[in-house]
């Protein structure tokens, strides 16, 4: 073995369809031309990703960079727009080949389905550890096919990464199988061999690839990512912290998900202060980094009343004696704190971008997981008519 890895319509009644294939003419008249297209416009497009890690006993090196660039990836994603909408991103993170999984699993695992909670992305991805076992490509390629909720939509992104170092071809599930029931259902499969290109070939890494529609790729999984420090990021970790005190927990998970998101900046700068900026940046998009379900300001942001649906004891203790009026204030001051926050940190990380593009002209790109991975999801969502801001 060796080492590493890692690490996104309506129907109508008879008589409005009899409408709408009457003479154009007829249709615009009345308003109702090209209504359901207006609509799926409108719409946020969803991509989602499966990330299928080998954690077997020689991939340290693969799930540090995993570690190291989540941020990064996400940040890849939330730059896309698909008819001018930000997308809805989901992540999904499986792990095989790991002797303390259940044989009768396949040696199969999967530690979060799909979801758009990052900080349990984060707090997973950094909870693995590898230990020697069987590595069955197939079974779980079929596992995330079958088991995930993809949305069957081919407007959306819906897309597998595996990785990993020993042949394609083990286990009781024929790759050949699992490739194209994935591919039938709109999945594409990428794959990446943590080694050298010409054995990822021979042990047949890229034809599962070619069979998926994706791209097959190679990655040096014991090589250290490059991370290009830059003038802004001090003032960009030090509006992290400013970004932080604008979040109001409330109900059973308010203060062990605000004991989580400080967690995961943790982890994040264990790599290093470039990572803890990748992840600051992520906490500034406002589409990509929600947590409805245990911050008030996002929360009310997406139903106003909440608020008065909550007991008293639901409410965090600066709030508890505040009058309705009051409660309504405060939660209004940390929103507009926070999107004023949010807005200098794309701001400086517009100039971050420049700078490192700079840098990066000088320095060859190495062959790690990031780079890899952001270069297939750009093109292949470009297929799918999603944008990237330059």
């Amino acid at each position: 073995m060796t080492k590493t890895f890692m690490i996104l319509l309506s129907i109508t009644i008879i008589n409005m369809a009899c409408i709408t294939h009457t003479e154009p003419s007829m249709a615009s008249a009345i308003g109702l031309e090209n209504t359901d297209n207006q609509e799926d416009d409108q719409k946020a497009s969803r991509i989602q990703v499966a990330i299928l890690l080998d954690t077997s006993s020689s991939m340290d090196g693969l799930i540090n960079q995993a570690k190291s660039q989540l941020w990064k990836m996400v940040n890849e994603l939330a730059v896309s727009k698909k008819n001018g909408v930000a997308p809805d991103i989901e992540i999904a993170l499986y792990d095989y080949g790991n002797s303390t999984i259940s044989a009768s699993n396949g040696y199969v695992r999967q530690i979060i389905p799909l979801t758009r909670d990052l900080d349990l992305v984060s707090e997973k991805l950094f909870s693995l550890t590898t230990q020697g076992g069987d590595e069955y490509c197939g079974r779980v390629i079929q596992e995330a096919t079958n088991v995930l909720e993809w949305t069957g939509n081919h407007n959306d992104l819906q897309l597998i990464f595996i990785a990993g170092n020993e042949p394609f071809t083990q286990g009781p599930v024929d790759y050949r199988d699992a490739c194209k029931n994935a591919i039938e259902q709109g999945i594409i499969v990428n794959t990446i061999h943590c080694g050298d290109y010409q054995v990822g070939v021979r042990t047949n890494w890229k034809d599962g690839a070619d069979l998926a529609d994706g791209k097959y790729l190679n990655i040096d999984q014991d090589d250290e990512v490059v991370h290009i420090p830059t003038p802004f990021d001090d003032e960009i970790m030090r509006l992290n912290q400013s970004l932080n005190q604008t979040y109001i927990g409330y109900g059973s998970l308010g203060a062990t998900n605000l004991e989580r998101q400080a967690k995961q900046d943790a982890n994040a700068g264990s790599f290093g202060s470039a990572n803890t900026v990748e992840r600051a940046v992520a906490k500034s998009k406002r589409s990509l980094y929600k947590n409805t379900e245990w911050d008030l300001v996002d929360a009310v942001e997406e139903d106003a009343e909440v608020m008065e649906e909550l007991e008293e004891e639901q409410l965090p203790e600066e709030m508890r004696n505040m009058s309705a009026e009051e409660r309504k204030a405060y939660v209004e001051e940390k929103a507009e704190e926070r999107s004023k926050i949010q807005d200098e940190i794309n701001e400086l990380d517009k100039k971050r971008k420049a700078f490192i593009s700079e840098e990066r002209k000088t320095n060859a790109e190495k062959l790690t997981l990031d780079n890899v991975m952001l270069e297939t999801v750009r093109s292949q969502a470009k297929e799918k008519n999603f944008k990237f801001e330059e």
